[in-house]
């Protein structure tokens, strides 16, 4: 049995430990609120462009976009994975590279090319490591209020890339938010767009579905090229960031989550180690007392 001094510097340095996950915590439960409004504020316009856009991608026109076309033969693919930029939250970004890397893998056995856009601090570590992935751009540090501007120079990459045909299929990974104790990791199809209406249909969602019978078709002013290349380009700014949001609330309530369950452990812990430096004490009381009793027999 450890001795009485070891066994209170113990106590000691997990008391010390559990002050640092309870203000964790606390700090957590403060901004989970604050993220939360920022989600749900852009939830309702994500949702409305990704079937506004399902509809678009249906629609017959004369202006091809790239976007709106859907390759056969696809040589390269992109994810670009949202995560955070600290740790201390749970599993929450392992979560999401468990769910991530098989499906990368999948495309690397076809003989597919994998570029990874990293948002957060720890995909970008993580995809550095991970050999047979190129790691093309990154964005950190986005604060407890993201902004778009931050995510433009990444969202420009995909775009540009898309566009020229250097990229066929991109992905988007992210944590999904569904409440305080549950995060969801989900791989949505950011383009091509069919890919895009073709899931949102598999999914069931409202409104994202069009009967295949009817011709759909819009009228655009000025032209359909200049609509399209704005409409669509807002769609992947406004998808992209909706990710970034949902994956900040999740963050705030994995880290709340996580500190709690270490500040019960703590106390757990302490109650243990307690209930030993007690049995030491008596044990080295009682050691003395046996010994002053021997000795005063002796005389």
């Amino acid at each position: 049995m450890a001795g009485g001094r070891e066994i209170k510097s113990k106590i000691k340095s997990t008391q010390n430990m559990r002050k640092v996950t309870r203000a964790l915590e606390m700090v957590s439960a403060s901004k989970i609120r604050k993220a939360q409004d920022l989600m749900k504020a852009s939830r309702p316009y994500a949702r409305a462009m990704r079937k506004v856009i399902a509809h678009v991608a249906q629609a017959s026109t004369d202006f091809n976009h790239p976007f709106l076309t859907e390759r056969a033969d696809i040589a390269r693919v992109a994810f670009v994975v949202v995560s955070t930029d600290r740790g201390l939250c749970g599993g929450l970004n392992s979560n999401l590279f468990r769910r991530l890397l098989p499906a990368i893998r999948e495309w690397q056995d076809k003989g597919v090319q994998v570029d990874v856009l990293a948002i957060g601090q720890k995909a970008t570590q993580f995809f550095r490591r991970i050999k047979g992935v190129n790691l093309t751009g990154s964005v950190t540090h986005l604060g407890e209020r993201p902004k778009l501007e931050q995510l433009i120079g990444v969202i420009k990459v995909v775009l540009d890339a898309y566009s020229e045909g250097k990229l066929d299929r991109v992905f988007l990974a992210y944590n999904d938010f569904v409440n305080t104790m549950t995060q969801k990791p989900t791989v949505d199809a950011l383009l091509p767009l069919p890919a895009v209406a073709a899931e949102l249909e598999a999914q069931h969602v409202s409104g994202a579905a069009l009967e295949q019978s009817h011709d759909w078709d819009y009228i655009y002013e000025p032209d359909a090229a200049t609509v399209l290349e704005h409409v669509l380009g807002r769609y992947i700014e406004s998808v992209v960031y909706q990710a970034v949001l949902e994956n900040l609330a999740s963050e705030h309530a994995a880290r709340m989550v996580a500190m709690k369950s270490a500040s019960d452990n703590a106390t757990k812990v302490i109650g243990e180690l307690t209930l030993s430096y007690n049995k030491a004490r008596q044990a080295a009381i009682t050691q003395e007392i046996s010994e002053i009793v021997g000795g005063a027999a002796a005389v």
